[in-house]
């Protein structure tokens, strides 16, 4: 879907250079997939504090216990 953006030319330049692209296009659709991808993990970190673990589990009692 075409899309006109204002995007600040000198952070333009520098995601070219430091991700390695060759297009502006490619710059912005990296960045976007790297933001998604940072946000999920946000929520993912967060959800690792609201888990019970059991201190005294045994992983292979378990297995064999299946």
């Amino acid at each position: 879907m075409p899309t006109n953006l204002a995007i600040d030319d000198r952070l333009l330049q520098e995601a070219l250079h430091v991700g390695g692209c060759r297009t502006k296009k490619e710059a912005v659709t990296k960045a976007l997939e790297e933001f998604i991808e940072r946000r999920q993990q946000r929520k993912i970190l967060k959800a690792l504090g609201t888990f019970q673990f059991r201190k005294r589990w045994n992983y292979k009692q378990d297995r064999a216990d299946r």
